[in-house]
């Protein structure tokens, strides 16, 4: 593949990332798009909820999997490293796509606030940790790390990048204030119905179980460096005051 072609690959994996994350917001709020998390046919409860279940599954050992070390250095016998991000990241939107598109809505609310203030605060809430994930990926590179600043190089001629090791603005406080934007945006709503708290709980064991093999892959990349990290600077809830500096990791 021509350096052209992967820079446009990469370009178009983005965009289609991009439309995703957009999506997200409005799926998950009920909003401007037209499958969201509420709507559409129920049917036998049983089914719906297996279907959904089966949908988060694949997402998690797609999104999982393929971020591992060992599926990496197989994966690039394939696939060339400049495209490998990029890969990555189309087919987490293409099964994302997938989700948004077979989920199953689940009947019941469990609470819902109708009021102006209610609304407002949910909605609030809901937009200020969806800028917390996307501010916690420009802080680490957020072109490298869904695949755009490889092909660039690649294009440009430039020798790959190291990785790279530092700890900006919120990574000071926690280790994973991206993880904690997701954990705000997956249960901040005025309305929570059954099939929501069904995604959100199902999502946040997955982030929390994934964040264990993510810091183990960090440990083995980074060394004592990051095992500093981890005893100075909490995992999700910040301290009163920062532990000692210690740089981060970019990778995902």
């Amino acid at each position: 593949m021509s350096r052209i072609a992967q820079f446009a690959y990469g370009a178009l994996s983005y965009a289609l990332f991009f439309g995703t994350f957009l999506y997200t917001a409005g799926f998950l709020t009920n909003q401007f798009v037209p499958r969201s998390i509420d709507s559409g046919e129920t049917g036998a409860l049983g089914t719906a909820i297996a279907i959904d279940l089966g949908l988060l599954a694949l997402f998690a050992i797609q999104h999982s999997g393929m971020a591992r070390p060992g599926f990496k250095r197989v994966w690039t016998r394939i696939v060339p490293q400049p495209i490998e991000r990029a890969t990555y990241v189309l087919l987490s939107s293409v099964v994302m796509i997938a989700v948004f598109a077979l989920w199953r809505p689940l009947p019941g609310v469990i609470w819902s606030f109708d009021s102006v203030v209610g609304q407002a605060i949910g909605y609030g809430l809901f937009a200020m940790g969806l800028g917390t994930v996307l501010y916690s990926t420009m802080l680490i590179d957020h072109f490298e790390l869904f695949g755009l600043r490889q092909v660039w190089d690649r294009l440009m001629k430039r020798a790959p990048r190291d990785d790279d090791f530092v700890t900006p603005s919120l990574y000071r406080h926690v280790r994973h204030p991206l993880y904690v934007g997701w954990f705000v945006t997956l249960w901040a709503t005025p309305s929570m119905s059954s099939g929501h708290l069904l995604f959100a709980a199902v999502c946040t064991a997955y982030i929390l179980i994934a964040v264990r093999l993510e810091e183990r892959d960090l440990v083995s990349l980074f060394g004592r460096r990051y095992q500093n990290y981890q005893a100075s600077t909490p995992m999700f809830i910040p301290r009163g005051q920062s532990g000692r500096p210690s740089p981060e990791a970019v990778t995902a």
